[in-house]
């Protein structure tokens, strides 16, 4: 038998497995034992894609848009963008300043990897999003990691980004509404923001708004809104979460035209063009009134504020109001130290997390994932029954710690 001697890349080793990906692979583990396990790591909306949407990809299929497209996107799509931000955050961009890529996440590896270089350093407001810091890493380019807590609604201030900025800074990259914890910047906030840009412009600030539209006390505002700082900001967005679109694979950017430019050159050489057929599709969801779908922001409000509710009964578990997403982000270092019915140890919001998925067959995402150790991630993606299902599981196994 041969075996083999394949050395694997330096950068696989470097770059760890997404967490939120790892426990949805250990939730259908379980499924397939036969265990019934609820699901709420995934940031997924249990929603279909609204029928017009389809309509619109069915139509396509149709009319043959079964071809290679440019690579940044159809223009038809490019000009919804450019129409949707000046729509809804009454900003203009031009055709030639719009990418659309194989998801949000594309989007970001390719803006890292046209503006990064090694030994760059990057402004990261923990907790954030699982990919930012990997993606990060690829490029050579070093996170530096800025904490916030649940007391500041986990959000940073522009003293701790002012604090953490030498001269390798190259990039800002931040969520707002934010995945993992449903917090939201106010636009004050942000203008604070935009003045420490304007002090720094050789640093480039990279805004994920991919939960725009999932917003519940108060709209969604923009970096990029700031004229003065415009072009340092890269808007990141997409279709998946707003629209119910996960599997169609659509996100895109709007950046100067040079940054536009270097991603699109990039992109050319690594996937081409998304596929044509959900670029039609998401054409038809950025060109339809917001309205269409807001009984899913409004489902989603709804749910947050029965999952509040239901942890005021454990008020060893810490936990804020978010303003928008769909995620809890909950404290629950009081269980730190311990002991599981079998005498295990909780040590940590992993250990918690495990314990949760094999006692009270929850998934969740732990916050080391975020960099945010003592917290865990619930998406409440989902129906009002299953949430209440799972909460009294997560409930009855809390209570047996000892």
């Amino acid at each position: 038998m041969c075996i083999s001697m394949v050395e694997l890349a330096q950068r696989i080793s470097v770059i760890s497995e997404s967490q939120t990906l790892a426990m949805a692979r250990l939730t259908r583990e379980f499924k397939s034992q036969g265990k019934d396990v609820i699901g709420l790591s995934l940031g997924e909306p249990d929603f279909n894609t609204p029928d017009f949407i389809k309509v619109a990809a069915k139509k396509a299929i149709d009319e043959n848009y079964s071809k290679y497209t440019p690579v940044p996107g159809l223009e038809d799509i490019r000009n919804a963008i450019v129409q949707k931000l000046k729509r809804d955050n009454n900003l203009e961009y031009q055709v030639d300043q719009i990418v659309v890529s194989t998801g949000a996440k594309q989007v970001l590896f390719n803006v890292c990897h046209a503006l990064l270089n090694p030994g760059d350093q990057v402004l990261l407001p923990a907790p954030y999003w699982v990919t930012y810091k990997e993606i990060i890493k690829l490029t050579g380019a070093q996170p530096i990691v800025i904490q916030s807590g649940i007391e500041s609604d986990f959000k940073v201030t522009v003293e701790q980004l002012k604090q953490a900025t030498t001269p390798k800074t190259k990039m800002l990259l931040f969520s707002s509404p934010s995945n993992p914890t449903g917090s939201m910047y106010t636009k004050e906030e942000l203008a604070a923001f935009a003045d420490f840009l304007e002090a720094n412009p050789s640093i480039t600030a990279v805004s994920d708004e991919i939960y725009e539209h999932i917003c519940f006390e108060r709209q969604h505002y923009s970096l990029a809104s700031f004229s003065k700082i415009k072009d340092q900001v890269i808007i990141v967005n997409g279709v998946s979460k707003a629209f119910a679109m996960t599997g169609w694979r659509l996100g895109y950017m709007a950046a100067s035209q040079p940054i536009a430019a270097a991603c699109s050159k990039l992109q050319g050489q690594v996937t081409s063009a998304t596929c044509s057929i959900a670029q039609k599709a998401a054409e038809a969801a950025l060109l339809a009134n917001p309205s269409e779908i807001k009984y899913m922001r409004d489902a989603f409000l709804e749910r947050r504020n029965f999952l509040l509710n239901l942890f005021d009964q454990i008020p060893q578990v810490k936990k804020n109001t978010p303003a928008g997403a769909f995620y809890l982000f909950l404290d629950v270092s009081s269980y730190f130290g311990k002991k599981t019915p079998a005498q295990k140890t909780i040590t940590s919001a992993h250990t918690l997390c495990m314990y949760l998925l094999e006692q009270a067959l929850v998934s969740l995402v732990p916050g080391e994932a975020f960099d945010q150790p003592k917290c865990i991630r619930i998406s409440y993606a989902t129906s009002k029954p299953i949430l209440e299902k799972a909460f009294y599981r997560i409930k009855e196994a809390l209570e047996a710690l000892i």
